[in-house]
C-alpha cells in the first residue's frame, strides 16, 4: 500500500509492506531513500528542540571542520526507522534497541539511503537483528549500526 504523507509542503511517497515474522528471511534487505533538505533539518530542529548552529546557523557552521550545514545524525539515523517500520520488517515492528557509529556528515542536498539487513532471528520470541546503514550518493558509508527488533505476527 502505498500512501502520501503531507506536513505543510512537504510530501512523501513511503510503501508499506505487511509480512509476518515467519515470512522474514536472513539476508532479506529494505532500504528507504530520501534527499536531505534545508527543510528537513530545521522541522527536525524545531521537532526536536536541537537547534545546535551547526545544523541550523550557516555563518556558525562555516567556521566549523563542516564547513557548512550538516544534518542533525537523529535525522540521518531516522531513515532506519522508516525501513524497520514500513518495510523490513514492516507495521508492528516494536523497536528493542539501536547502535548507531556516525561516520561522515550528512549535508543538506545529499541524497542517503539507509539499508537494514536481517543478520539473526530468535523465534522464541519473534526477535530480528538487523545491520543498519546509511550511504550518501558516492556510495560512502555515513551512519554504520545495528538495530534489534520484535516482529509479533
Amino acid at each position: 500500500m502505498t500512501f502520501r504523507w503531507h506536513l505543510g509542503y512537504l510530501i512523501c511517497m513511503v510503501q508499506i509492506s505487511e509480512r509476518k515474522y515467519t515470512e522474514i528471511g536472513l539476508g532479506e534487505q529494505g532500504t528507504f531513500t530520501k534527499t536531505i533538505s534545508e527543510s528537513d533539518v530545521n522541522q527536525f530542529a524545531e521537532i526536536s528542540g536541537d537547534a545546535n548552529p551547526v545544523h541550523t546557523d550557516a555563518d556558525y557552521a562555516r567556521g566549523t571542520i563542516f564547513k557548512e550545514r550538516i544534518a542533525h545524525g537523529f535525522l540521518t539515523g531516522s531513515l532506519i526507522s522508516t525501513v524497520l517500520g514500513n518495510t523490513l520488517p514492516g507495521p508492528g515492528t516494536i523497536y528493542l534497541s539501536q547502535q548507531m557509529k556516525f561516520l561522515a556528515p550528512v549535508k543538506i542536498g545529499d541524497t542517503i539511503t539507509a539499508v537494514c539487513e536481517v543478520i539473526k532471528k530468535k523465534d522464541e520470541k519473534q526477535i530480528i537483528v538487523l545491520e543498519t546503514n546509511v550511504r550518501n550518493q558516492d556510495g560512502q558509508l555515513v551512519l554504520e549500526g545495528s538495530a534489534t527488533v520484535m516482529k509479533p505476527d
